[in-house]
């Protein structure tokens, strides 16, 4: 492709040679002259004076560097859809691969491809040109819209509904029971029935091995655009906003309810029937058990501020340096502050002084 259609297609603004021939999509310390590159981080400015690529994809304010230049206001989504012009992923042709068991009553719809050793269970309706990898299986009463695409060993289980796009990767588990048990009168568990379904909205991406828990009734929801990452748990009775993700190990608790646009990157944890807000984000490892209201940036766990958190931690590196700092004053103030341990208490016992001496016993008589 010549550099001037790429640009073309990107609404890009083009600084350098239209005729460049294109071959593909690298990142900045990889790419060659046939290739285009991309730079959204400030951090990677530098080296696109350097790169050997055929041009970079930059933002429109961007210093003029010897490389040709596309000039797009989102680099990042241009060269996302650059890699899709380049990279055309596998076409699975209609057909139904001899090994598949398909209950009769199921309905396939037009341009299905399903592959070897695909379940699909008793009243399933499966929309128009939907992909099944081997080893799918599709429980009972499942639905499906147009172009669902289900990677090898996906799993979804009975009277789940999906929406249009949707995408589930490898292993992915769609309406599984919820972790639900009461006790019973001779100690032991007794397992709540999960009797929900788990309804996903259109343009949701489920990855490897997350797990999407039914509800113990009513429904457990993601709505449309969410994303969700490898190894996420989405606890029963869960609700996902619109265009929400959640990043790989985050776990969600029973009945957590998350706004549209939230972002919870790596191993976050959100305590049961809590509700974080719209456009709100818990950076990686925070976890929250209070509700979080919207917009709001969450760190730490237990979680909170996110800058009242910075300041935590810059404090938290100094504390050596005013832990010294306060013997010192202490030292000047003349306080003692090498007090013995109280063993029992886990902390110094209270220095003594005149004040907390012994009072003199009626044996020794020696004072008055």
């Amino acid at each position: 492709m010549k550099l001037g259609e790429l640009a073309s297609r990107l609404g890009a603004e083009l600084r350098g040679d239209a005729d460049l021939e294109i071959t593909g999509v690298k990142g900045i310390e990889e790419a060659g002259p046939t290739e285009i590159t991309f730079v959204a981080n400030p951090r990677y400015a530098a080296l696109a004076r350097t790169t050997r690529a055929a041009a970079v994809l930059v933002d429109p304010d961007f210093q003029p560097i010897p490389a040709a230049t596309l000039r797009v206001k989102n680099p990042y989504l241009a060269f996302a859809r650059s890699l899709a012009f380049f990279h055309q992923p596998y076409v699975y042709p209609p057909g139904i691969h001899p090994t598949a068991v398909i209950d009769p009553t199921a309905e396939i719809g037009e341009g299905a491809y399903i592959g070897a050793y695909a379940v699909v269970g008793a009243r399933v309706r499966l929309g128009p040109h939907a992909t099944l990898l081997p080893h799918v299986v599709l429980y009972p009463g499942v639905q499906t819209g147009s172009h669902f695409f289900a990677h090898a060993h996906a799993v979804v289980r009975e009277d789940c509904v999906l929406g249009d796009h949707v995408t589930l990767e490898n292993g992915a588990i769609v309406g599984a029971d919820g972790f639900g048990f009461a006790k019973n009168e001779a100690g032991y568990w007794e397992k709540i029935p999960q009797s929900g379904p788990v309804r996903i909205g259109s343009r949701v991406d489920i990855q490897a091995n997350a797990c999407i828990d039914r509800a113990t009734v009513g429904a457990t929801e993601i709505a449309d655009g969410a994303k969700i990452d490898n190894l996420v748990q989405v606890g029963h009775g869960s609700r996902v906003g619109k265009n929400t993700l959640l990043c790989a190990q985050t776990g969600l608790a029973g009945s957590s309810v998350i706004g549209a646009n939230v972002i919870l990157a790596g191993q976050v944890g959100i305590a049961g029937h809590c509700s974080v807000g719209d456009g709100s984000i818990l950076t990686a490892q925070s976890a929250v058990s209070h509700d979080v209201p919207p917009g709001k940036t969450i760190s730490g766990s237990p979680g909170f501020d996110n800058r009242i958190w910075l300041r935590a931690v810059a404090l938290f590196e100094r504390l050596p340096e005013l832990a010294r700092r306060l013997t010192r004053l202490e030292q000047r103030m003349g306080a003692r502050i090498d007090a013995p341990i109280d063993a029992q208490a886990g902390a110094p016992a209270a220095p003594r002084s005149d004040l907390s001496a012994p009072s003199p016993s009626i044996e020794d008589g020696s004072r008055k």
